[in-house]
């Protein structure tokens, strides 16, 4: 039976993607595409069997275990998890949230009431139905912010943000299961994303994706940084942290 694997339908999966389809691992799974949202569900609910998770969900899945020493991540400037707006964070009382992500909704709540003191309210918003008002303020990620981003007056990178604000990296996505994996399959799962990551140029060239050619190995290359090592780990726990505490807290909805 194929192992059931949930992937993000985004640019910075491209070497991951890369990497699975082009290992021998390939012939054991089932792949998913899908939103990162839709993807922390399906795991959640045992639908699938391991996939690249939304970091600020990992610790509410039963028996969640990050199953890699692979992530989506960031040393500073992400390029593409944004907070867009035509003010200054000064300035922002209403946030429209990208719902497909969220990791990227929480780092943004945790950034305004830890580091920026501010307490906006917040509005969800549908990106596939509506279309963007360039008046307004969003959180963008993905596919979304490399596209959008640039056409807002005001921008910030959230990856950076939260880098001035605890001096770490930030791991936006991990791998991860809801049930325990054969150790002799996650070595295998382990050595395919690291080909893919060790693999670009070659993965953004054969990939599908929308985005030029060199763009997308710059992005991929220079924004993205895919290994979970130890500051990364720190980071984590930090985020994690700082989550529970966001979490009790009151959020102001509008409307």
């Amino acid at each position: 039976m194929p192992i059931r694997i949930s992937i993000i339908s985004y640019l910075n999966t491209v070497p991951f993607v890369y990497g699975l389809q082009n290992h021998p691992i390939a012939k054991e799974l089932e792949f998913h595409y899908s939103t990162p949202s839709q993807a922390a569900k399906d795991v959640s609910e045992g639908k699938t069997d391991l996939g690249i998770i939304p970091s600020a969900v990992i610790p509410s899945i039963q028996g969640g275990e990050i199953v890699s020493d692979y992530c989506i991540g960031a040393q500073d400037n992400v390029a593409s998890v944004l907070l867009c707006s035509s003010k200054p964070i000064s300035e922002i009382d209403l946030v429209y949230l990208d719902q497909d992500s969220r990791t990227s909704v929480l780092l943004s709540r945790i950034l305004f009431r830890k580091y920026w003191k501010r307490d906006p309210m917040y509005a969800k918003f549908d990106f596939a139905k509506e279309k963007l008002d360039y008046t307004k303020t969003y959180i963008l990620i993905g596919d979304k912010a490399l596209n959008f981003g640039s056409k807002f007056e005001y921008v910030y990178d959230l990856a950076t943000e939260w880098n001035r604000f605890t001096g770490l990296p930030f791991v936006f996505a991990c791998w991860a299961s809801g049930r325990k994996l054969d150790a002799g399959f996650v070595n295998e799962l382990n050595q395919a994303l690291k080909m893919g990551v060790q693999n670009i140029e070659l993965a953004a060239k054969t990939i599908k994706h929308e985005f030029d050619y060199q763009y997308a190995v710059n992005y991929l290359s220079t924004n993205i940084s895919y290994d979970l090592n130890r500051d990364k780990r720190k980071g984590l726990s930090e985020f994690w942290s700082l989550a529970l505490e966001e979490l009790k807290s009151k959020v102001r909805w509008f409307g």
